[in-house]
């Protein structure tokens, strides 16, 4: 019997045994480098034992996906800072976290990845 979901949101808590996984999304330019990053830090947290996933798209998506609200935090690449007022608008319009990433968090070697994740775990918002 297939189940049916209100939303991912609701998926991915019944994936976690009801716990609901942590998930930011970088907002880059064209989700290249984006990409790398959001894999570096999904699978730094991993490795700490921190249940978050960290995703990216590209700003012609973003708006979209802040308005979907199905991310707990955004963050905007040092790249697209120049969309960060339009972002954090609709960010602050569905009462969701829209951050900028400092460039020295931004860098994927190990010391950027662990700033990054310092970062997200900072603006997170707790439950």
């Amino acid at each position: 019997m297939a189940r049916h979901f209100r939303n991912k949101q609701q998926k991915n808590e019944l994936n976690n045994g009801g716990i609901k996984m942590k998930q930011a999304l970088i907002i880059c330019a064209a989700g290249m480098s984006s990409s790398l990053m959001a894999k570096k830090t999904t699978e730094y947290f991993n490795s700490k034992g921190n249940d978050i996933k960290v995703d990216a798209v590209s700003t012609s998506e973003g708006t979209q996906k802040i308005e979907d609200g199905e991310f707990d935090l955004f963050l905007i690449s040092p790249q697209t800072k120049m969309y960060y007022d339009k972002l954090k608008k609709t960010g602050d319009r569905v009462g969701k976290p829209v951050i900028n990433i400092p460039p020295q968090a931004y860098v994927p070697i190990p010391m950027g990845i662990e700033k990054l994740a310092n970062v997200i775990l900072e603006e997170l918002p707790s439950e």
